[in-house]
């Protein structure tokens, strides 16, 4: 076992694809994260890992991909946004040329478009959503249900199998590794894809993007009103944060959807989190838990935002954030 608790014998001796993530010309978290959960199955197989950078800069995507544990990047140039049918397209070509024993996609926006997609094309089971797995002559994965209050575990038929990973689940892999680049030469088939992609518009809303924050802080139902977000503003902007919130604050109009944290809100790493008046239900820290440093402030010393927390503070927020303002513009 390793320190995740995954099984690293009795592997069936078989590669991993796994495909990265980018957006607007940069390569998502969950890509790094990807590199981690990727390695840990190779590993437990007994083969090696193999990346799939379809679209985009894929040179410099490789260059930034190429950590400890990658055997292999493949780079398949072709446009440079994400296209459902060219990423349908590339990746059954790479796994007819590798034919690996998985194949692991980003469970984002963009990889629940296609996973089903090619797990079907594939005859492969599919799984999404996983929060961790283990393998041990076969694959069991573990997803949470129900508002993250449940978890369950799927017991995988089959010798071969695809599944998405959650981000914020795994560690991004860090470090300079010694993966070979090649470049797969793709024919797309136009007559097959039914639908191009012609460009992107960004919609209202979109002001920041909370999940690339290094620092956030945010905030909960305990600020009570909304002319009392100032106070939270004001915190943020001494620390040269990002502000950020819980689902209640986004239901009462006082924030935008794009600022939510949680399971139906955006999943954030932050450096460090600071959770001004949250009470830690489930659903909230299903998008913050994987935060570097967690900072809690709340008067309730049972809230379970302080079960996750690595800094609690217990008290009035109208007393404690005025003080951290002063401390921190001091």
């Amino acid at each position: 076992m390793n320190a995740d608790g995954l099984a690293t014998d009795g592997g069936a001796g078989g590669d991993v694809l796994a495909v990265v993530d980018h957006r607007r010309g940069d390569l998502r978290d969950v890509s790094f994260e990807l590199i981690t959960a990727g390695s840990e199955l190779a590993e437990a197989l007994g083969g090696e890992l193999h990346l799939a950078v379809v679209s985009g800069d894929v040179e410099r995507f490789a260059e930034e991909l190429d950590r400890p544990g990658v055997a292999t990047i493949h780079t398949v140039r072709n446009g440079e946004e994400f296209d459902h049918g060219v990423y349908q397209q590339a990746l059954e070509a790479l796994e007819a040329e590798l034919s690996p024993t998985a194949v692991v996609m980003p469970n984002s926006v963009n990889g629940l478009d296609y996973a089903p997609a090619v797990a079907e094309s594939l005859d492969l089971p599919l799984v999404t959503d996983a929060v961790d797995f283990a393998y041990d002559g076969g694959l069991s994965v573990t997803r949470e249900m129900y508002g993250s209050k449940v978890e369950t575990t799927v017991d995988v038929a089959g010798d071969r199998f695809a599944l998405t990973v959650r981000g914020g689940e795994w560690p991004a892999a860090e470090g300079t590794g010694d993966a070979a680049v090649e470049p797969f030469d793709l024919e797309i088939d136009e007559a097959a894809l039914g639908a191009r992609v012609q460009g992107f518009e960004e919609v209202g809303g979109g002001d920041v993007d909370i999940s690339e924050a290094e620092v956030l802080v945010s905030v909960g139902r305990g600020i009570e009103e909304e002319e009392n977000l100032d106070l939270v503003r004001d915190l943020a902007d001494a620390l040269g944060a990002t502000l950020s919130s819980s689902r209640p604050i986004v239901d009462n109009g006082w924030l935008p959807k794009n600022r939510q944290v949680g399971q139906s809100g955006k999943v954030v790493t932050p450096k460090v989190y600071i959770a001004v008046g949250i009470s830690g239900a489930v659903q909230h820290v299903a998008g913050m838990k994987g935060s570097e440093t967690i900072v809690a402030i709340n008067t309730d010393p049972n809230a379970p935002i302080f079960d996750i927390a690595d800094y609690g503070i217990v008290g009035d927020l109208f007393d404690v954030v005025p003080e951290l303002i002063e401390e921190f513009e001091g």
